[in-house]
Protein backbone atom coordinates (compact mmCIF):
# COMPACT_ATOMS: atom_id res chain seq x y z
CA UNK A 1 0.00 0.00 0.00
CA UNK A 2 2.72 2.33 -0.60
CA UNK A 3 1.62 5.80 -2.68
CA UNK A 4 5.27 7.00 -4.09
CA UNK A 5 7.09 5.23 -1.19
CA UNK A 6 5.95 7.48 1.36
CA UNK A 7 5.05 5.10 3.45
CA UNK A 8 8.26 4.84 5.90
CA UNK A 9 8.94 8.34 5.90
CA UNK A 10 5.26 9.07 6.91
CA UNK A 11 5.67 6.20 9.56
CA UNK A 12 8.76 7.78 11.01
CA UNK A 13 7.25 11.23 11.30
CA UNK A 14 4.21 9.75 13.00
CA UNK A 15 5.94 7.43 15.37
CA UNK A 16 8.25 10.63 16.29
CA UNK A 17 4.95 12.70 16.90
CA UNK A 18 2.02 10.93 17.47
CA UNK A 19 1.99 11.41 21.87
CA UNK A 20 2.49 14.81 20.86
CA UNK A 21 -0.55 14.95 18.20
CA UNK A 22 -2.52 13.09 20.66
CA UNK A 23 -2.00 15.69 23.66
CA UNK A 24 -2.89 18.26 21.37
CA UNK A 25 -6.04 16.82 20.15
CA UNK A 26 -7.18 15.63 23.93
CA UNK A 27 -6.02 19.41 24.72
CA UNK A 28 -8.73 20.88 22.16
CA UNK A 29 -11.74 18.25 22.33
CA UNK A 30 -11.11 17.51 26.21
CA UNK A 31 -12.54 13.91 25.16
CA UNK A 32 -10.52 10.93 24.67
CA UNK A 33 -12.68 9.21 22.22
CA UNK A 34 -12.73 12.39 20.34
CA UNK A 35 -9.20 13.07 20.33
CA UNK A 36 -8.76 9.68 19.18
CA UNK A 37 -10.90 9.99 16.56
CA UNK A 38 -9.26 13.56 15.29
CA UNK A 39 -5.81 11.95 15.35
CA UNK A 40 -7.19 9.27 12.84
CA UNK A 41 -8.76 11.45 10.53
CA UNK A 42 -6.00 13.92 10.60
CA UNK A 43 -3.04 10.76 10.36
CA UNK A 44 -5.33 9.59 7.14
CA UNK A 45 -5.62 13.17 5.90
CA UNK A 46 -1.70 13.87 6.46
CA UNK A 47 -0.92 10.30 4.52
CA UNK A 48 -2.90 11.64 1.68
CA UNK A 49 -1.24 14.70 1.22
CA UNK A 50 2.61 13.75 2.64
CA UNK A 51 3.84 13.24 -0.93
CA UNK A 52 3.32 17.20 -1.65
CA UNK A 53 5.40 17.85 1.36
CA UNK A 54 8.27 20.20 0.16
CA UNK A 55 10.04 20.85 3.71
CA UNK A 56 10.22 17.45 5.43
CA UNK A 57 11.84 19.77 8.50
CA UNK A 58 8.34 21.17 8.59
CA UNK A 59 6.17 17.58 9.20
CA UNK A 60 5.59 18.04 13.12
CA UNK A 61 4.26 21.62 12.22
CA UNK A 62 2.05 20.60 8.92
CA UNK A 63 0.50 17.71 11.56
CA UNK A 64 -0.41 19.73 14.23
CA UNK A 65 -2.00 22.10 11.90
CA UNK A 66 -4.03 19.47 10.31
CA UNK A 67 -5.15 18.18 14.12
CA UNK A 68 -6.34 21.47 14.38
CA UNK A 69 -8.68 21.88 11.10
CA UNK A 70 -9.77 18.17 12.36
CA UNK A 71 -11.22 19.54 15.34
CA UNK A 72 -12.18 22.62 13.73
CA UNK A 73 -14.42 19.92 11.32
CA UNK A 74 -15.41 17.73 13.64
CA UNK A 75 -17.27 20.81 15.94
CA UNK A 76 -18.53 21.51 13.25
CA UNK A 77 -20.18 18.08 12.47
CA UNK A 78 -20.81 17.59 16.44
CA UNK A 79 -22.97 21.13 16.19
CA UNK A 80 -25.04 20.00 13.27
CA UNK A 81 -26.12 17.12 15.96
CA UNK A 82 -26.73 19.14 19.06
CA UNK A 83 -27.83 16.44 21.35
CA UNK A 84 -26.15 15.99 24.51
CA UNK A 85 -24.88 11.96 25.01
CA UNK A 86 -24.01 10.80 28.63
CA UNK A 87 -22.51 8.22 27.57
CA UNK A 88 -19.34 10.72 25.83
CA UNK A 89 -19.21 12.80 28.76
CA UNK A 90 -16.15 12.53 30.81
CA UNK A 91 -16.05 12.68 34.88
CA UNK A 92 -13.33 14.28 36.99
CA UNK A 93 -10.54 11.16 38.60
CA UNK A 94 -11.50 11.84 41.86
CA UNK A 95 -7.87 10.10 42.30
CA UNK A 96 -6.14 13.28 41.15
CA UNK A 97 -4.57 15.49 43.02
CA UNK A 98 -6.32 18.68 43.62
CA UNK A 99 -3.49 20.48 42.46
CA UNK A 100 -4.14 19.09 38.92
CA UNK A 101 -7.68 19.71 39.01
CA UNK A 102 -6.87 23.20 39.58
CA UNK A 103 -4.45 23.45 37.40
CA UNK A 104 -6.95 22.15 34.69
CA UNK A 105 -9.69 24.25 35.34
CA UNK A 106 -7.25 27.30 35.10
CA UNK A 107 -6.50 26.06 32.05
CA UNK A 108 -9.72 25.86 30.85
CA UNK A 109 -10.41 29.05 32.34
CA UNK A 110 -7.85 30.90 29.42
CA UNK A 111 -9.35 32.74 26.65
CA UNK A 112 -8.81 30.45 23.63
CA UNK A 113 -6.12 33.18 22.07
CA UNK A 114 -4.27 32.79 25.87
CA UNK A 115 -4.45 28.73 26.04
CA UNK A 116 -4.19 27.96 22.48
CA UNK A 117 -0.21 29.17 21.92
CA UNK A 118 0.33 28.13 25.83
CA UNK A 119 -0.76 24.83 24.41
CA UNK A 120 1.49 24.55 20.96
CA UNK A 121 4.51 25.67 22.84
CA UNK A 122 3.55 23.32 26.22
CA UNK A 123 2.31 20.53 24.39
CA UNK A 124 3.59 20.51 21.09
CA UNK A 125 7.26 22.31 21.91
CA UNK A 126 7.21 24.79 19.56
CA UNK A 127 9.07 27.72 18.96
CA UNK A 128 7.21 31.44 19.27
CA UNK A 129 8.09 31.77 15.52
CA UNK A 130 6.37 28.40 14.50
CA UNK A 131 3.46 29.03 16.82
CA UNK A 132 2.97 32.41 14.70
CA UNK A 133 3.23 30.59 11.55
CA UNK A 134 0.58 28.35 12.75
CA UNK A 135 -1.61 30.52 14.15
CA UNK A 136 -1.18 33.37 11.03
CA UNK A 137 -0.10 36.11 13.25
CA UNK A 138 3.22 37.84 14.43
CA UNK A 139 5.85 36.19 16.83
CA UNK A 140 5.38 39.23 18.77
CA UNK A 141 2.02 38.52 19.43
CA UNK A 142 2.46 35.31 20.15
CA UNK A 143 5.09 35.88 22.86
CA UNK A 144 2.56 38.92 24.37
CA UNK A 145 -0.18 35.70 24.33
CA UNK A 146 1.98 33.26 26.40
CA UNK A 147 3.08 35.68 28.64
CA UNK A 148 -0.34 36.82 29.14
CA UNK A 149 -1.14 33.21 29.95
CA UNK A 150 1.26 32.39 32.21
CA UNK A 151 0.22 35.69 34.41
CA UNK A 152 -3.33 34.54 34.28
CA UNK A 153 -2.77 31.20 35.22
CA UNK A 154 -0.59 32.61 38.13
CA UNK A 155 -3.59 34.94 39.21
CA UNK A 156 -5.92 31.71 38.76
CA UNK A 157 -3.79 29.31 40.74
CA UNK A 158 -1.65 30.97 43.38
CA UNK A 159 -4.73 32.34 45.53
CA UNK A 160 -6.42 29.03 46.14
CA UNK A 161 -3.29 27.53 46.94
CA UNK A 162 -2.80 30.60 49.57
CA UNK A 163 -5.98 29.32 50.76
CA UNK A 164 -5.29 25.93 51.12
CA UNK A 165 -2.10 26.45 52.62
CA UNK A 166 -4.07 28.28 55.65
CA UNK A 167 -6.56 25.75 55.66
CA UNK A 168 -9.27 27.45 53.71
CA UNK A 169 -11.69 25.91 51.56
CA UNK A 170 -13.26 27.85 48.31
Amino acid sequence: MSAGGIDAPYEEAIRAHAGDLFRYAYWLARNRQQAEDIVQNALLRGWRAFPRVRDRAAVKAWLFSIVKNEFHRATARDARHAGVDVDGLEFADERASPFAMEMRDALMALPATYAEPLALQVLGGFSCSEIAAMLETTEGAVMTRLTRARQALKRLVLPAQTKERRGERS
